[in-house]
């Protein structure tokens, strides 16, 4: 009972509401025996009209229900709601490889990215730090984890692309910042939770392998040993191309089909999430379900709100009832 009542002792007073329709009961009926053993029947039917007879009890009712509305409310009802995050970290790790200007997500798969990114960086919780990775062929920090979500905005905007696609080395950038601002905060006991979310479109190239050391799959494994699961978006159709300079100087139209499969595998070992975007509405869309997931936790807590304001205007209400009705109060 204490799972859905924090008080569950107050629903005894419902007894004392249960007491209190009886006794209407045995007061209509005493007055209506006495009404019939003491005045004229015929005469008793002309000046009582029959509305006011067929619903002159309604008032009463509602008062009653409004009572126990208000009972269920003492006794503290529980609920659970989504409270806004006042500390957490999010590291939001980019693929600027190459194959990111594909156009096949307009007006490229890089600036729909940058678009999407500032976006998340907007809606998300004022008391999140939030930085930016971008990666290549290699890591870079761009933005260490802040409370300013205005810094990373910025930084999304100067996205340069390079080569080859290192994904192990992202994760793992953004695992060390996440263990240095864990360190600065009083150590991972005291720690705020943190996320990281890495968005590519493509397989790993560098290592080859990417159960390596410096592999994706062991960056995956390396944070869900530090409790940070990794959100993986593979962003992107299986009909992208670019075109890239082939050794003889000329341009060469190179397919860079999405690879869901190490995305979705990251995210499985490290304990995140996976999602799919082909737009940027679709990844606007996956931004906002991890808005919700990473700016808001659920708590339990008390919800008698509701019942106290039905229960008090019901009580109004019958009270109301009962004057325009009946002529008094019940």
């Amino acid at each position: 009972m204490n799972d859905l009542l924090a008080h569950p002792w107050w629903l005894l007073a419902s007894l004392l509401v249960v007491a209190l329709a009886a006794a209407y009961v045995i007061v209509m009926r005493r007055r209506r025996s006495r009404a019939i053993t003491f005045a004229n029947l015929e005469m008793l039917k002309s000046v009582t009209p029959r509305v006011q007879d067929r619903f002159r009890h309604v008032p009463v009712a509602i008062l009653l229900v409004g009572l126990l509305l208000l009972t269920v409310a003492m006794a503290g009802p529980m609920s659970e709601r989504d409270v806004a995050r006042n500390r957490a970290t999010v590291m939001l790790v980019v693929d600027v490889s190459n194959s990111m200007e594909s156009t096949d997500v307009a007006p490229s798969r890089l600036k729909a990215a940058q678009a999407a990114g500032k976006r998340f960086a907007d809606d998300l919780t004022d008391g999140i730090n939030l930085g930016l990775i971008s990666f290549a062929g290699t890591a870079s920090t761009l933005v260490s984890p802040t409370p300013d979500h205005d810094a990373t905005k910025t930084a999304l905007d100067r996205l340069r692309l390079a080569d080859k696609t290192a994904t192990g080395e992202g994760i793992f950038a953004g695992l060390q910042q996440i263990q240095t601002l864990n360190a600065a905060l009083g150590g991972d006991a005291a720690a705020p939770p943190a996320r990281i979310v890495l968005l590519s479109d493509g397989k790993q190239t560098v290592p080859e392998s990417p159960d390596d050391p410096r592999g994706g799959f062991t960056a995956a494994r390396k944070a869900k040993e530090k409790d940070v699961p990794v959100s993986t978006i593979s962003f992107g159709t299986l009909t992208g191309t670019v075109d890239l300079e082939n050794p003889g100087g000329g341009m060469e139209r190179v397919p860079v089909p999405v690879d869901d499969d190490s995305l979705r595998t990251i995210a499985n070992l490290s304990g995140g999430d996976f999602f799919t975007a082909s737009s940027l509405d679709e990844l606007n869309k996956v931004y906002e379900t991890l808005q919700k997931k990473i700016g808001y936790e659920r708590q339990r807590g008390e919800n008698s709100r509701p019942w106290l304001i039905a229960g008090t205007l019901l009580a109004i209400i019958g009270s109301f009832a009962a004057l325009f009705l009946n002529r008094r109060l019940p």
